[in-house]
């Protein structure tokens, strides 16, 4: 692409388009209920977006329509409006706006809410996914990693942990479907994950690791409750991979120049 061109908002629209395969299977095998939760989660984010463009002059972004469609496909069902409302509006301010805005946040806004979602009203359940709208993720990752808005480093450490827990029959296959549509929507975004080529290989290893740890370890949690708690602690655990990696780098280059 043309330099000049990459800015905030056609990253935004360029992962959008990465993200299309998996919401064309979710809304196909979903039906009309897919609408209205994807509608709901706008809606308040176009709210919450508005009111800090009035108080802080903070550009609306269409990173709102990422968010918008994780939330809506991974949030817990029959939450009603208002539950859903307020766990929405808690990620997205909580994880998103108070930073800045999309670019700024620490940890993924949906990644956010649905941890809120699930810790405020465990009596839920979450969504199951047919196989098809899994395998989605294969060419949203493809053509994520292709044009540069998804750290392959990331999908591919998760890629290589979840290979071998599969092979050795470590997770159950509902917990590698969504494992691989969480890595995808939360844990391969361009602004939270790794910093690092290092970092982002650990970070992608340390998520399938967690999986294994909570599909194994974790007494009668979902998928979906599995995958997100494993994406959180991923995300926040970004910072410390990096500072892994550069200190890596940092000792390797030593013993070969006897200097930083």
């Amino acid at each position: 692409m043309i330099r000049g061109l990459w800015n905030r908002e056609t990253v935004a629209a360029v992962l959008l388009a990465a993200h299309l395969p998996i919401v064309v299977m979710w809304i196909a095998y979903g039906g009309a209920d897919t609408l209205f939760r994807f509608g709901l989660a706008a809606l308040v984010i176009g709210i919450w977006h508005l009111v800090f463009l009035l108080v802080r002059a903070q550009a609306p972004s269409l990173s709102a329509v990422l968010a918008a469609l994780s939330i809506a496909i991974l949030m817990p069902e029959d939450l009603g409006t208002l539950r859903a409302a307020l766990g929405i509006s808690f990620g997205i301010v909580m994880g998103e706006l108070v930073f800045g805005g999309w670019g700024r946040n620490v940890v993924h806004p949906a990644t956010v809410a649905l941890s809120f979602l699930g810790f405020g009203f465990p009596a839920f359940g979450w969504p199951a996914f047919d196989a098809p709208v899994a395998w989605a993720v294969v060419p949203a990752a493809l053509i994520g990693m292709g044009t540069g808005v998804m750290p392959g480093g990331v999908i591919a450490g998760a890629v290589i942990v979840g290979a071998a827990a599969g092979v050795f029959g470590v997770l159950p296959v509902p917990v590698l479907h969504v494992g691989a549509l969480v890595l995808v929507l939360l844990v391969a975004d361009p602004v939270t994950s790794a910093a690092t080529r290092g970092g982002r290989w650990l970070e992608g290893a340390l998520y399938g690791a967690l999986l294994i740890l909570f599909a194994t370890g974790w007494t009668g949690a979902a998928p979906v409750q599995i995958a997100v708690a494993a994406a959180l602690l991923a995300s926040l655990a970004a910072p410390l991979l990096d500072e892994a990696a550069l200190a890596l780098w940092i000792a390797r280059r030593r013993r070969r120049h006897g200097r930083t």
